[in-house]
């Protein structure tokens, strides 16, 4: 009998041990606050004047790296995917990668922490995520930490400072698109505005800036609101019906599936007007073939190859190099009258083709043949 009460004291006393071990492994993963430079400053650049930066303990390579992505129903996440598997696999970059992983599980906000939980499960190194939501992911958050792994956050960003978050200025866009209206439309008017995808902080930065940017004009906007979730047939049969019941419009601002939103125009007949959006080709294309009939443009965002800073941002955390905990990236913008071809929009290239598609003080730069090569599918 005492032998068997002290077999199970010694496991008890070794579970504790294993568990002490665990939690001391956790808490020697928790990335150390430090002074910058990042070891890239011209690629990894602080978000802010207060960012913090951040040293995490050294990994032995080669990593297992995974991209969950949720949303995919549009050409620009479509484009995103193909372009981290472009990424993934240049001769550099795979060196340096175990395996790499792409899941993408739709607007399901629960399916997409699920997948973060089965990679933290599997034990992977990294994983990137396009959050569905900023605020809903703070117990997948806390695991990943307590398991030692780096989530890099990007484009739909997670308000969390236990994530490295890569992102553009969301509401600058959609303040520089407001501005644009208002410099083109000076009595105000009425105004088509096409949102993004529900929920995503993407939507709302850019809603935010568009709005306050309107409002403070002191001008009176009239702003009819459309989902168009980045997508061109949804964004043009959305503007289609917003012509039909509220239209005509003076000026048009859109997330993306811009180039649907154009072809609404023409179908439906309706005058051009000034017009505030993305960088899809297709859009850039209309924007240079009607601008002397009143399409004027400005074209703004950043291309999917954002996903590509993300993952660099990945790697040199578990390299155990500098990165700040917040990445600022450049915005990619042209506008009326400076569409140049062969550089601003391609001709022969697909209209859905997202362009400004690279970061050079990066090293990144895609043909659209290297990303349109690659498979849009989860692997």
């Amino acid at each position: 009998m005492f032998k068997v009460k002290e077999a199970k004291l010694a496991r008890i006393a070794a579970f504790s041990v294993s568990a002490l071990a665990l939690l001391c492994g956790a808490a020697s993963a928790e990335p150390k606050v430090v002074s910058g430079p990042a070891a890239e400053p011209g690629c990894m650049v602080p978000w802010a004047a207060d960012t913090q930066f951040l040293q995490y303990p050294k990994k032995d390579g080669p990593y297992r790296i995974a991209l969950a992505n949720g949303y995919i129903a549009n050409t620009w996440r479509i484009q995103m995917v193909q372009t981290a598997k472009a990424y993934a696999a240049q001769p550099d970059v795979a060196a340096k990668l175990k395996e790499f992983k792409v899941v993408s599980t739709g607007e399901d906000v629960p399916a997409q922490i699920s997948a973060i939980n089965n990679f933290i499960d599997a034990g992977y190194d990294a994983i990137v995520v396009n959050a569905q939501n900023p605020t809903a992911f703070g117990p997948v958050i806390k695991r990943a930490k307590e398991a030692g792994v780096i989530l890099v956050a990007f484009d739909n960003i997670l308000d969390t400072k236990d994530a490295i978050n890569v992102n553009v200025d969301q509401k600058g866009l959609g303040v520089l698109w407001a501005d644009w209206l208002v410099k083109h439309l000076p009595s105000g008017g009425k105004v088509l505005e096409v949102r993004g995808v529900a929920g995503t902080s993407v939507d709302t930065d850019r809603h935010n800036g568009i709005h306050e940017t309107l409002d403070a004009s002191g001008k009176k906007f009239t702003v009819t609101e459309v989902v168009g979730k980045w997508d061109d047939g949804v964004a043009q049969k959305a503007t289609a019906d917003a012509i039909a019941t509220n239209g005509p419009f003076d000026g048009i601002t859109a997330q993306g599936g811009d180039t649907g939103v154009v072809q609404a125009m023409i179908d439906a007949k309706h005058p051009f007007v000034p017009f505030g959006g993305e960088t899809e080709n297709g859009f850039r294309k209309f924007c240079a073939a009607h601008a002397a009939d009143g399409l004027k443009c400005s074209s703004a965002g950043t291309g999917p190859a954002q996903v590509a800073v993300a993952i660099k941002t990945a790697i040199a955390a578990l390299e155990g190099q500098v990165v700040p905990q917040a990445v600022k990236l450049p915005t990619a913008i042209v506008s009326d009258p400076d569409f140049k071809e062969g550089e601003d929009y391609y001709p022969t290239q697909s209209d859905n083709f997202f362009v400004g598609n690279s970061f050079p003080t990066c090293g990144i730069n895609f043909s659209a043949q290297e990303i349109m090569g690659q498979s849009k599918e989860n692997q």
